[in-house]
């Protein structure tokens, strides 16, 4: 027996759905991916850098992450930055 074009409709209707909601898991996936690989682009610079642009991004960094955090539990994940301390070096005290 044949589906109806209704019975047809409903299941290409369905498969659309379910092809959105796949793209949009790799559209986030790689917004993750890009974040990441910039963020450690920028700690890296910012670890290993020894110019005027690793300083400005610091300096840059220190003024506007205190803003850009709204979460108080993202605050202490970047206490070295704000502190004027590089990334993954051993603070002293």
């Amino acid at each position: 027996m044949r589906k109806s074009i209704e019975q047809r409709l409903a299941q290409l209707d369905a498969q659309r759905a379910a092809l959105k909601t796949r793209l949009g898991k790799q559209e986030r996936v790689h917004d993750t991916r890009r974040k990441v690989l910039l963020g450690a682009l920028v700690l890296h610079r910012l670890d290993h850098g020894r110019d005027d642009f690793s300083k400005n991004l610091g300096d840059w960094l220190r003024r506007e992450l205190p803003g850009f955090l709204t979460r108080e539990t993202d605050k202490p994940l970047f206490d070295d930055l704000l502190k004027g301390t590089a990334p993954g070096r051993e603070r002293e005290g």
